[in-house]
């Protein structure tokens, strides 16, 4: 899938810890998208500050939760933000998961539904997309959006993803990373940043489904779990194995970085993303 301005290599940053400046000075390093997480209100709140800081980075939600975020406001969020900043806003949305939310039934139904509503208030195809794990989602974010945008995978996934979703779909599977060398210190830095979605069932079968066992993915997370899930290394250890969502068919991969000082270590990873795209 070419979305305009996409590139190849984007951020995954809640959407509560991204300032305008930080924005700024993530497309001036070259970072060409960033996907907010954190499940952000139907309001968008945060949306117009960032996209008016900066003149062509793209900015989309990763993802909107369905089950707390109405389709009618998100939509009416949605056309607002168009109307000021057209083109540069992709629409995220997904059904978070059951142990956070009372009225979790059917998710997919509800997604389904939701995706109708969005269709009749005008919200296009090809400016949606799905956090899709399973064969069943990444189908439903084939056909109703522009494609996936999964979380918590490996390039495994992304392989197996592209496959399901076809050559004209857009991919974007997120990663986490620590620039970090000394692997126990980096396991330490990254697992409590993984051992959360371990008590997640969606994200536990899709680990399942990739070949890690009951004791990799049972809290806190095997070793072998954490470092496939949170790349750590020197800057081209870690650039490579980004670069491995790519090649198995990933249009962009959203780097999430495992530690506090993420603008430090996204400036010292810019250059390595770079030479590789």
């Amino acid at each position: 899938m070419t979305f305009a301005g996409l590139g190849r290599f984007g951020i995954w940053q809640h959407y509560t810890a991204v300032t305008p400046q930080d924005a700024r000075e993530l497309e001036s390093l070259g970072y060409s998208t960033l996907w907010l997480g954190g499940s952000p209100p139907a309001e968008l709140p945060v949306l117009e500050s960032l996209l008016a800081a900066t003149e062509t980075q793209l900015i989309g939600t990763s993802v909107v939760n369905i089950w707390s975020a109405p389709a009618k406001q998100v939509a009416e969020s949605f056309h607002r933000i168009e109307d000021r900043f057209p083109g540069r806003f992709i629409l995220g949305i997904g059904a978070g998961h059951p142990e956070h939310t009372d009225v979790y039934l059917k998710p997919y139904d509800a997604l389904v539904e939701y995706l109708d509503a969005l269709d009749e208030a005008g919200v296009p195809k090809e400016r949606r997309a799905l956090a899709a794990l399973g064969p069943r989602v990444l189908k439903l974010a084939r056909d109703r959006t522009v494609g996936a945008l999964p979380y918590l995978t490996t390039a495994e996934h992304t392989r197996q993803a592209r496959e399901i979703l076809g050559p004209d779909a857009l991919l974007v599977p997120e990663h986490k990373i620590v620039l970090d060398t000394d692997a126990e210190r980096a396991r330490q830095t990254a697992r409590p940043r993984v051992e959360f979605y371990l008590n997640l069932q969606n994200y536990v079968s899709n680990l399942r489904r990739l070949g890690f066992s009951e004791q990799d993915v049972a809290v806190p997370g095997s070793d072998h779990l954490i470092d496939a899930l949170a790349l750590h290394g020197t800057v081209d250890q870690v650039a490579d194995g980004l670069v491995a969502h790519l090649a198995a068919g990933a249009d962009q991969i959203a780097v999430q970085i495992a530690a506090d000082d993420y603008l430090g270590a996204l400036r010292t990873l810019a250059p390595a993303l770079a030479a590789r795209v």
